[in-house]
C-alpha cells in the first residue's frame, strides 16, 4: 500500500502526463498505481482528470489548442484503460447506480467539463446518456422521458447560457416532479442552484458523482417511504 507522500508523487505523475500529453507515462504511472495500492477511482479522479481539467482551462486561457486538447484525451484514456477495469472491479460496484441524462445548455459549446463529468459517471457505472452541447433545452425533458433516467445534470461555462437552466428544471419539474436535478459549470455556485430549484451542485467533475449518489440515494429513499 502506498504511503501518501508516495500517493501524491503519484497522482502528480498522472496528473502531468495528461496535461503533458505522455501517453507512455500515463500508462507507466496508472499501472504504477495499480502495483502500489493506490485507489483506482482516486488515480482517476484526483490524476488523469484533473491534468485533463487543467488542459482545458489552457485552452480556455488560449494556452491550448484543439490538437494539444485531443493530445491530453489520448493520454488520458491511455491511463483510463488500465485503471478502468480496476474500478468496475473494485467495491464500488456494490454502490447504488443509476442512469443520467447530461449536457450543455442552449447557446453553450464549451464541452471539456461536461465530458470529464461524463467520463467520470461512466467509470462509476452509471448509465450516461450524452446529449452533447449546445442543446435545445427541450430535448432535456424529452431524453428524461424516454430513457427514464434519474437524474439530469446540465452545465453551462457562461451568464448567458446559464439562464436556461431554470426554464429546462421548471420544464422536467412539470413532467416529472420527482427527477433528481444537478448543475454545474463556472458560474454556477450553491446559491445559484439554490435558486433555480436544483437538488445539487457540482463544484467539479470528481465531486459531480458523489453528488448525484447522494441525490439517487434520496431518491429511492423517498419511493421506499411511500411503499
Amino acid at each position: 500500500m502506498a504511503t501518501e507522500e508516495r500517493t501524491k508523487e503519484i497522482l502528480k505523475a498522472l496528473d502531468d502526463a495528461v496535461y503533458n500529453f505522455e501517453e507512455d507515462d500515463a500508462v507507466k504511472w496508472s499501472q504504477a498505481s495499480l502495483d502500489e495500492g493506490v485507489d483506482p477511482f482516486v488515480a482517476i479522479m484526483e490524476g488523469l482528470a484533473t491534468g485533463m481539467q487543467k488542459a482545458g482551462d489552457a485552452y480556455n486561457n488560449k494556452e491550448y489548442f484543439v490538437p494539444e486538447l485531443l493530445m491530453c484525451s489520448d493520454a488520458m484514456y491511455a491511463g483510463l484503460g488500465l485503471l478502468r477495469p480496476a474500478v468496475l472491479a473494485s467495491g464500488r460496484k456494490s454502490e447504488v447506480k443509476g442512469s443520467l441524462v447530461i449536457g450543455v445548455v442552449e447557446g453553450d459549446v464549451h464541452d471539456i467539463g461536461k465530458n470529464l463529468v461524463k467520463m467520470m459517471f461512466d467509470v462509476a457505472g452509471w448509465n450516461v446518456y450524452d446529449l452533447g452541447k449546445d442543446v435545445p433545452l427541450d430535448k432535456f425533458v424529452e431524453e428524461q422521458m424516454k430513457t427514464d433516467s434519474d437524474v439530469v445534470a446540465l452545465s453551462a461555462m457562461m451568464t448567458t447560457s446559464m439562464l436556461g437552466m431554470p426554464v429546462v428544471i421548471k420544464k422536467l419539474r412539470a413532467r416529472n416532479p420527482n427527477i433528481r436535478i444537478m448543475i454545474g459549470g463556472a458560474p454556477i455556485n450553491p446559491e445559484v442552484a439554490d435558486k433555480y430549484g436544483a437538488d445539487g451542485y457540482a463544484e467539479s467533475a470528481g465531486t459531480a458523482v458523489d453528488e448525484a449518489m447522494g441525490l439517487l440515494k434520496m431518491l429511492k429513499e423517498e419511493e421506499m417511504s411511500k411503499k
